[in-house]
């Protein structure tokens, strides 16, 4: 029997919710320079469906570690450190893009503290997961993916006015990948360090 994927279908309203609320969130936001945070800003119209998918992508994550890499300790708290992080940016919420609107600073530190933690959490999660993978063609998928994540993160600091562009890539790769790491995890058994 097939075992379903946590991560899917919020994967599917994640690519959903990235793409079309912009079209329904505040005036001016723009899917080019503005990220996924500022949909779920506070006092944003219609930040909560943002801060939904936040929560329901930690969760899945979450739930994802702890069935599917319970004799992997290291890998499995960095992927529930991800989750939770997630998970506290949809509590937490950024400061608006409108400078005139009122916000919780305290809230928006936190949020930025959070969104830091599932930047590293994730970085530092892809690239151990090649220290655990089978096959040396998913070990430097593992490892490109963690360098890609790093260079993305970059960009969205270097080159600000395409900050939304270099945010969504990152998450559509690295959700995409989470998928096809777990679909190995469900269909054999990985052997550290063992190597062909």
């Amino acid at each position: 029997m097939k075992k379903l994927s946590l991560i899917l279908p919020s994967y599917i309203i994640l690519l959903l919710v990235m793409f079309i609320l912009p079209f329904f969130s505040a005036a001016g936001y723009s899917i080019l320079s503005n990220t996924t945070s500022q949909l779920g800003a506070q006092n944003t119209p219609n930040a909560w469906v943002m801060n939904i998918t936040f929560g329901l992508l930690g969760l899945a994550c979450i739930g994802e570690a702890s069935l599917y890499l319970k004799e992997y300790w290291f890998q499995k708290i960095l992927l529930i450190i991800f989750g939770l992080g997630l998970i506290l940016t949809a509590i937490f919420q950024h400061a608006p893009i409108n400078e005139a609107v009122a916000y919780n600073l305290l809230e928006d530190q936190i949020h930025s503290i959070s969104a830091s933690i599932v930047g590293f959490s994730f970085t530092i999660f892809s690239i151990s997961v090649a220290f655990i993978e089978e096959t040396n063609k998913r070990r430097i998928i593992a490892l490109c993916m963690g360098l890609l994540a790093t260079g993305l993160s970059f960009l969205m600091f270097s080159v600000t006015d395409l900050t939304g562009v270099w945010q969504r890539l990152m998450f559509t790769t690295s959700f995409a990948w989470l998928l096809f790491f777990f679909e190995g995890r469900k269909k054999e058994k990985i052997t550290p360090f063992s190597f062909r």
